[in-house]
């Protein structure tokens, strides 16, 4: 089939597109029954655990406590036959290595009985251990490739599930993934590493105040998921979102999001039965997603889910993303999680929004209807203020990525510099603490729309600000340069742990300063927070984030901005990080050094194959289709030039320059990809510097001829095509 009529087929089977299966019925199963039937969850431990092993169990869950190893065998025979009884012939170990990505290796319940038959057997030795093979995924040097054993170990605190298939459904158990030597190789050991040592740190701030709780303090997450979603058959006429999972051409469509016209937009009625489906599906899962709408870019949407404890937020984002691409292709359509598949309109980010506490004493960063009087909020927000001031370089290396560096300050995320924005409210008390007089706070208003028949509207203390990438939204901060298709857990294990190092240094000094004597903590109190006003409110910027005069008051205020991944990647081995994470046993060096070998690999990799791409794309597709066009003009002037007609070559001219400058920059690209390093470092920063722009060159001549060259001679779906046609 050629491309043009791949192409053409394409369009066809977007407009004449039918639903494949009959319509949801919410009335005949409401959300409500729906909600956490395919987990493990605590109402069926409670109704199949006796009840000594249910308490030992939820003092794990609950408390933290060491889980007591008799107990397994008893939950894995409940588990075992409650998963059976759902339609699971399987079982298996859900971990995600530092691919990024979730991995899972499917093991059977059957056993055979010695007669001719077979058993469903599932040992607490099952349950609590597996073993993968290490040596097929990235270690970055802690394991060579001949040291295979690696082990997933039963993470509790995370509920096990049901996944459901065409042909059947089995038992998924969340658990973390290290190596024989004991080395994290994995997403979650690190998170839940960091989380003890935050509830250590904070639970000495809350002694000092005589607030007592048994619980943990724990971190909380919700991020808000934004995504594409492009019909299927597009691409597969797009060798470069096929591979890639973005454009690496493409002409700006006549209209993009100029209008702002896309965001909260009435929902296409096929994005909204996928939309209905995909909530179904999580709903079963026990993922609690809540909101859905149009993001700005067009086909750009965005879900999100209500706040959890932040390992479970991060394993049911995995899911989320998972399902995300599942249904999509039950709706003729992909999901693209990629934060730049489009240029010239919006990218997709991942806000994170980020809290500690437990339940018994809420969001510990809420401040109460009078702010400046509530001394232990203000004494966890400086701790915020000092962390991200200390380690914002740190926070800037947890979201480096090839794609997410498309994304960073262009407009659309917040920059590459690390700061905090307070709102009005807050920076105003912590001026007055930085002064040395505090008189009261900016209180809640209320706003009168002008219309009598609209109630009275309380308004907030401040704005928000969405250029800012770590902003206090009320009672929490979001975390907004986190990347769509990034995992939340490397952002966590960073802000985990450099509040818990915070949270030391204030809880060290609040006990010098008050020798074990209550009556001295209000003075110690401000002295604190006025230190870290003094030493750290450089951190703090309530203005426009995307201004170029905020990058020239950054450097001022001596605030790194690492706009690219080669350069923010470093930080992980540097002295001051490999300390921080040794002191709060989160990560060795070792480790640090692991992951920013894998990320670098990964970053080049991710660049050589899009350049590779464009090599191809550009020879066999573009350039063959100018040629024609190229031809046909050439044709025309001379059949006109033969019956003795004037006719100007003007367009044919154009064409022809573009076709010599399309040759010159794609042997250019050549050029750059001959390059070889042996150092990781080097061959990325390369590969940014020379082969990025390199790429930008092709893609610049390729497009200025997708706006010449003759449309029934263009075999690519075009951007307007693409993003339009749902």
């Amino acid at each position: 089939m050629s491309g043009i009529k791949a192409r053409l087929n394409a369009i066809s089977a977007v407009i004449n597109y039918k639903p494949a299966h009959a319509p949801l019925n919410f009335n005949e199963t409401t959300p409500t029954e729906v909600f956490g039937c395919n987990v493990f969850s605590d109402k069926v431990m409670r109704d199949r655990l006796p009840k000594a092993v249910y308490k030992s169990l939820k003092k794990t869950i609950n408390l933290g406590e060491k889980l007591d190893p008799n107990v397994a065998d008893v939950v894995a025979n409940a588990m075992k036959d409650w998963a059976i009884e759902q339609g699971a012939t399987h079982f298996t170990h859900v971990f995600y290595p530092l691919t990024g990505l979730t991995a899972e290796k499917h093991d059977s319940f059957l056993v055979p009985d010695g007669k001719g038959g077979a058993l469903a057997e599932f040992s607490g030795k099952l349950l609590i251990q597996g073993e993968p093979d290490a040596s097929s995924f990235p270690s970055g040097g802690l394991r060579t490739t001949f040291e295979a054993r690696g082990y997933t170990a039963w993470d509790v605190t995370s509920p096990a599930f049901i996944l459901e298939n065409p042909n059947g459904t089995f038992l998924c158990i969340p658990t973390a993934f290290v190596s024989w030597t004991g080395e994290a190789l994995d997403k979650k050991t690190p998170l839940l590493r960091s989380l003890q040592s935050l509830n250590t740190q904070a639970k000495r701030i809350l002694k000092l105040f005589g607030t007592e709780t048994k619980l943990p303090v724990t971190c909380y997450a919700g991020p808000e998921q934004e995504y594409f979603l492009i019909d299927r058959n597009f691409i597969f006429s797009r060798p470069d979102l096929l591979i890639a999972g973005r454009s690496l051409f493409g002409a700006p469509s006549a209209k993009g999001q100029e209008f702002d016209d896309q965001y909260f937009g009435v929902t296409p009625r096929r994005v909204l039965a996928f939309m209905m489906d995909v909530e179904r599906e999580l709903y079963k899962l026990g993922v609690p997603v809540k909101t859905r709408h149009n993001e700005v870019a067009p086909s750009q949407f965005e879900i999100a889910p209500l706040y959890e404890a932040g390992n479970l937020a991060t394993d049911h984002n995995q899911l989320l993303m998972t399902t995300l691409r599942t249904v999509a292709k039950r709706y003729g359509m992909v999901c693209l999680l990629h934060e730049k598949p489009f240029a010239g309109i919006n990218g997709s980010g991942k806000h994170l929004n980020y809290s500690i506490g437990n339940a018994d004493l809420g969001s510990l960063f809420d401040p109460g209807e009078s702010p400046h009087e509530n001394a232990q909020f203000l004494v966890f927000c400086s701790a915020v203020i000092r962390a991200v001031h200390k380690y914002g370089a740190l926070l800037r290396a947890t979201v480096a990525s090839a794609s997410n560096d498309h994304r960073l300050g262009a407009n659309e995320a917040p920059p590459a510099i690390m700061s905090i924005y307070l709102g009005e409210q807050l920076a105003d008390v912590f001026e007055q603490i930085k002064s040395g007089k505090v008189s009261g706070s900016k209180t809640k208003g209320v706003m009168s729309v002008g219309v009598d028949t609209l109630p009275p509207l309380p308004m907030d203390p401040g704005d928000r600000n969405r250029t800012s990438p770590f902003a206090f939204t009320g009672n929490r901060f979001e975390f907004r340069a986190v990347g769509s298709t990034a995992s939340i857990a490397g952002p966590q294990v960073a802000i985990n742990t450099i509040l818990a190092e915070s949270l030391d240094y204030i809880a060290t000094e609040l006990e010098t300063a008050t020798g074990g004597d209550s009556s001295k903590l209000n003075e110690a109190v401000q002295a604190i927070i006025k230190k870290i006003m003094d030493e750290h409110d450089a951190i703090i910027f309530n203005g426009d984030g995307y201004s170029q005069e905020w990058h020239a008051e950054a450097e001022k205020r001596g605030l790194p901005n690492l706009r690219t991944t080669p350069d923010a990647l470093p930080v992980l081995t540097s002295s001051e990080v490999v300390e921080l994470f040794g002191k709060y046993n989160v990560l060795s060096g070792a480790e640090l050094a692991s992951r920013q070998e894998i990320y670098l690999e990964q970053y080049s990799m991710v660049i050589k194959t899009e350049a590779n791409l464009t090599l191809r794309m550009a020879k066999t597709i573009i350039f063959p289709a100018a040629m024609r066009y190229q031809g046909e003009l050439a044709r025309t002037c001379q059949n006109l030039k033969n019956i003795g007609q004037d006719f100007k070559t003007t367009t044919l001219d154009e064409v022809t320059a573009k076709l010599r400058d399309l040759q010159d920059k794609v042997a250019a690209l050549e050029t750059v990809m001959e390059h070889s390093a042996d150092d990781a470092l080097d061959e990325a920063k390369h590969l940014c510097e020379k082969a990025l722009p390199a790429m930008l060159d092709v893609r610049a001549v390729a497009d200025s001829l997708e706006a010449i060259v003759a449309d029934d001679l263009w075999s690519l779906p075009s951007y307007q095509e693409m993003l339009f046609i749902r």
